[in-house]
């Protein structure tokens, strides 16, 4: 008895254990974060995506604020509509004008608001905030995304402790978009023109010359197809001729040896 109410005792305190680290994990990896959606490759565009999960039993989160760093500043941050939210995007000036595609810019993107207008994330709900940006920085890995979350009660967390390298993930950590290495087409999609020139063109006449060639040859089989099918049809003619041929000369001397 003793024996079977320790074994209950041991296993009650490993389940609680158990539960009290999935808990503990659900809270350590519930934060606001951003995905990219495919490539964000340096010098290019990229569309992305603000994940906010809410972390509280008894709030509703009803803001968001994403903060963009002005020393890699992104001339374009464009916020697509999500259905219950009023997204505001803020300018900034710069210290050092930006040139993108021949032109001086000396403003861009420092913050994206996004405030519930007949909508909010719940308990255990999330909400995704989609946005393109361009064009990415290319002398940074990563872009750091200073984030602040609102609930309805008034509560306030602010996503932006930067992680050091070798050390555990702060409590609160900031949004980290990394960046992948230049692609050829800053736009994010390969492309690839048709060939022209002298190389074109003698690849068009090889080409040209295997088709003739393959025509050629299939010509060829059909002729003598043709060709074998009437050698064919011929001898098996004959054959019945001389098949027919020597039926009637038996015939005939049957009918001699009858009639003596």
């Amino acid at each position: 008895m003793t024996v079977s109410v320790s074994a209950s005792r041991v296993a009650l305190a490993g389940g609680i254990a158990l539960s009290s680290v999935v808990l503990l994990s659900g809270t350590a990896f519930a934060h606001v974060s951003v995905q990219p959606q495919g490539e964000a490759a340096k010098g290019g565009y990229a569309t992305v995506n603000i994940k906010v999960p809410n972390e509280r039993d008894n709030a509703s989160t009803v803001k968001l604020e994403v903060n963009f760093p002005l020393d890699h500043p992104l001339a374009s941050v464009m916020p697509q509509p999500v259905p219950g939210w009023k997204a505001e995007v803020t300018k900034s000036k710069l210290s050092k004008p930006l040139e993108l595609h021949g032109k001086k810019i000396n403003e861009a993107v420092s913050k994206v608001t996004w405030t519930a207008d007949g909508s909010k994330i719940g308990p255990g709900q999330f909400q995704q905030f989609p946005l393109s940006l361009g064009q990415l920085p290319e002398d940074t890995d990563q872009l750091v995304l200073k984030a602040i979350q609102t609930y309805d009660n008034k509560e306030i967390v602010r996503w932006i402790e930067e992680a050091k390298e070798g050390a555990e993930e702060p409590q609160n950590p900031a949004p980290v978009l990394k960046l992948s290495a230049a692609s050829g087409d800053h736009h994010g999609a390969a492309t690839t023109a048709p060939a022209t020139g002298p190389s074109a063109s003698a690849s068009g006449d090889a080409k040209t010359g295997h088709d003739d060639k393959a025509g050629d040859h299939e010509e060829k089989t059909a002729t003598a197809s043709s060709s074998s099918s009437d050698t064919t049809a011929r001898i098996l003619g004959v054959i019945g001729i001389l098949v027919g041929i020597a039926g009637v000369a038996f015939g005939v001397l049957a009918g001699r040896r009858r009639s003596a």
